[in-house]
């Protein structure tokens, strides 16, 4: 004879090819073919929000580095121009000394 745990393995295998097979038929119809597909659509969807967002982002981003590449070139202008003018009073008052 069987012992207990044998048929209990044996049932859960038949319960499991059952199972499977009910579950094969429920998602093989129309009506899950149907979800599907209205759920890849919205992924579509979202996925379109999605990279209009990051666009969006990237395009600022590319604006505020341009406008902080702007003031640091004003910056350093301004710093060579103060560097240049000391000079000129340095040369000037090195000869206003001679």
């Amino acid at each position: 004879m069987l012992s207990e745990k044998c048929l209990r393995q044996i049932a859960l295998f038949a319960g499991g090819v059952l199972f499977g097979t009910a579950g094969m038929k429920v998602l093989g119809s129309s009506d899950a073919k149907k979800c599907y597909v209205g759920c890849l659509a919205a992924g579509l969807r979202a996925k379109d929000s999605v990279m209009t967002t990051a666009n969006t982002i990237q395009e600022n981003a590319e604006d505020i580095l341009a406008e902080a590449k702007e003031i640091n070139r004003k910056r350093a202008e301004k710093e060579v121009f103060e560097d240049e003018s000391e000079e000129a009073k340095e040369d000037v008052t090195e000869t206003d000394e001679a």
